[in-house]
């Protein structure tokens, strides 16, 4: 094995010697006088050589102290150097994200030309990724998740508080079949997103009895219950924050102000160990700001209509 000595006592003869100062070392090390003192004479009881000569309030370096200092001066140069060259490779380049179609498609890319101008040095690769739970792979740095937030072994961020809505098109909704109370939807086509079980929730939580028969298309992504709710197919019940990007363009319309909450929603995930550096962090503080500017566009226009 190899035999290494304390390597914060090295890190404080570095400085003082660097310096010839045991104070500026403490304060370039941000401990105190005392403590640089206490590792260096912990290193040259280790070394069993001194490594200073104290004389009339200058310090000075023996002449073993002289020469093992050049010595490590170069290893502590190519280490800062190696750190470095990490440092940046992390901060700049490729950073792969895994991400659900619909949420890629109707959140995340019309969104993506912000984070580019912010961090050009980064170019962001989308993976989508229908079973996304599991994603983050060796070379995956990124993902965003659908559940609860009980990962194990990564470090999720919870994006929005999310509602299930129904939604339709504006032509739809002034059409010949009357849209007045929730139990005029019986009368309509449902468009379903993955399972038939949320339209059922939804009519609980309005007290109106569900439709007995469950008929209506049933779509894989919530992106195309959307599109097919924009054609005039039917009423989707839609995630609020997939359905707001065509609310906000007028392609569709809540039908009705209940809203039904959701215990699921979209999490970033990403290793616990690269949650706060280069890239991944960089990605994680841009979407969460993109959250944040989603809610304060939601509250002016709340206030607007009140």
């Amino acid at each position: 094995m190899r035999k290494l000595p304390p390597l914060n006592a090295l890190k404080s003869f570095e400085a003082a010697a660097r310096h010839l100062s045991f104070t500026k070392a403490a304060e370039e090390l941000f401990v105190t006088q005392a403590a640089v003192s206490h590792q260096v004479k912990t290193l040259e009881e280790y070394l069993g050589i001194a490594l200073f000569i104290r004389r009339n309030r200058a310090l000075l370096l023996t002449e073993a102290g002289q020469s093992y200092y050049l010595d490590i001066r170069q290893m502590f140069e190519q280490l800062t150097l190696a750190t470095s060259k990490i440092m940046l490779a992390s901060e700049q380049g490729a950073l792969t994200v895994c991400v659900p179609p619909g949420f890629a498609i109707l959140w995340l890319v019309p969104r993506l030309s912000r984070f580019h101008e912010a961090h050009p040095e980064i170019d962001v690769r989308l993976k989508a990724v229908d079973e996304i739970t599991g994603s983050l792979t060796d070379h995956v740095d990124v993902a965003i998740y659908y559940g609860r937030g009980t990962w194990p072994g990564v470090t999720s961020y919870r994006l929005h508080k999310e509602y299930l809505i129904p939604v339709c098109s504006p032509l739809l909704l002034n059409g010949p079949k009357a849209l007045k109370t929730p139990a005029d939807l019986k009368q309509h086509t449902l468009l379903h997103d993955e399972t038939r079980n949320a339209w059922r929730e939804w009519f609980l939580l309005v007290q109106e009895e569900p439709p007995i028969k469950k008929a209506g298309p049933v779509f894989s992504h919530s992106a195309l219950a959307l599109k097919a709710a924009v054609h005039g197919q039917g009423v989707a019940l839609a995630n609020s924050v997939l359905a707001k990007p065509e609310l906000d363009s007028g392609h569709l319309v809540k039908v009705f102000p209940q809203a039904l909450p959701t215990a699921d929603a979209f999490y970033m995930v990403c290793r616990e160990t690269q949650a706060d550096v280069g890239k991944v962090a960089r990605f994680r503080d841009w979407i969460l700001s993109e959250v944040t500017r989603d809610e304060q566009e939601s509250a002016e226009l709340n206030a607007n209509a009140d």
